[in-house]
């Protein structure tokens, strides 16, 4: 049986993200479980690639050997409809969806339709499919024409770290995310604005680089509110479950998750969470470990935020609720065993 795949990404593989975590978790998984993973580069802009970024993608898939096993992430196979159409009969193709590109928050109506109608035919090229989510499977199936048993669903793992505390003095309030607007920390900066009057210091950890427009609106937000003494915008850090350990509240007003690796992170850390009904947030988050808001419900999100800043006895009982939560999670070992089936099953 063949044991060897090409695993072809778009732009940094090091990025520290939910969906690049779980890439390099998979292709850690697969190299321990015996099978040969040839990486292969796209370049950087996806899902909006310049033409030249495009076209040299497409010649480096292009250029890969008859009946080769290409495992691609779908933040830029999304958008290769013609060349998988092109090549499906040569290669075999298997994507990997995070989430729809037509779901990102911030998108016009043409950039949807045009995200859905390439990410339907360019799914319909692919031998198979692996999501992150049952969220993002029953998506595929309900709107891109994908068959449910077309579909593996491998959820993220969760690597086993430090409990909190939750003792902190004020209260530390830690939110993750990748500055852009999908995260929503507009809606946590305007919801701790209303909650000024009780003590409590944030840090918001995430890349400032991937879209500085979002960056400089919420470094001009948190000064015009006058909280630039309490808010951190952190920037990136080496490890997350430091941040985690250390907080004593997560809070993340996403607009949508395919998954929402960091909440698992926060469960497994027994944190209680303030989040969003976004995407696949309800499906990781359980009722007794977090308090989750319609989405861009900056006052329901700022009453949900009080409710556990000034009631210590509640945010104890939903940490210990986040922390059982926790223990029942995947481990990177479970997510490594559904793709090689998946693969298994179709090469």
């Amino acid at each position: 049986m063949r044991r060897s795949l090409t695993f072809a990404y778009p732009g940094a593989l090091d990025l520290k993200t939910g969906g690049y975590a779980y890439d390099r978790h998979v292709i850690g998984a697969l190299r321990e479980s015996g099978w040969t993973v040839d990486l292969l580069g796209l370049g950087d802009g996806f899902p909006f690639p310049c033409a030249e970024t495009l076209a040299t993608a497409q010649e480096r898939l292009s250029a890969l050997k008859d009946g080769q096993l290409l495992l691609i992430d779908g933040l830029a196979y999304g958008v290769m409809d013609s060349w998988a159409t092109d090549e499906a009969q040569r290669l075999d193709i298997v994507a990997l969806v995070h989430h729809p590109l037509a779901l990102e928050t911030g998108l016009d109506d043409d950039q949807q339709r045009a995200f859905r109608t390439s990410e339907t035919t360019a799914l319909s090229a692919a031998r198979h499919v692996i999501v992150t989510s049952q969220m993002t499977s029953r998506e595929l199936v309900a709107n891109y024409g994908v068959a449910e048993h077309n579909i593996t669903v491998a959820l993220p793992g969760t690597d086993k770290a430090a409990r909190s505390k939750v003792n902190g003095d004020p209260p530390v309030i830690v939110s993750i995310g990748s500055l852009t607007p999908r995260k929503g920390h507009d809606v946590l900066i305007s919801a701790l604005k209303s909650n000024e009057d009780l003590a409590w210091h944030a840090r918001i950890v995430g890349s400032r680089d991937l879209n500085p427009q979002t960056t400089a609106a919420l470094e001009e937000q948190i000064k015009a509110l006058g909280l630039s003494d309490r808010i951190t915008l952190a920037g990136e850090c080496k490890d997350s479950r430091l941040e985690l350990e250390r907080a004593d509240i997560f809070a993340l007003a996403s607009r949508y998750e395919g998954y929402g690796m960091v909440f698992a992170e926060a469960l497994s850390q027994g944190l209680p969470i303030v989040a969003c009904h976004a995407g696949a947030v309800p499906d990781v988050v359980p009722q007794d470990a977090g308090i989750l808001v319609p989405i861009d419900d900056i006052q329901a999100f700022a009453t949900a935020l009080r409710r556990l800043l000034a009631n210590r006895d509640e945010r104890l009982l939903h940490a210990k609720a986040a922390e059982k939560a926790g223990k029942l999670l995947p481990r990177w070992s479970d997510t490594a065993a559904a793709v090689v089936q998946a693969l298994d099953r179709n090469t």
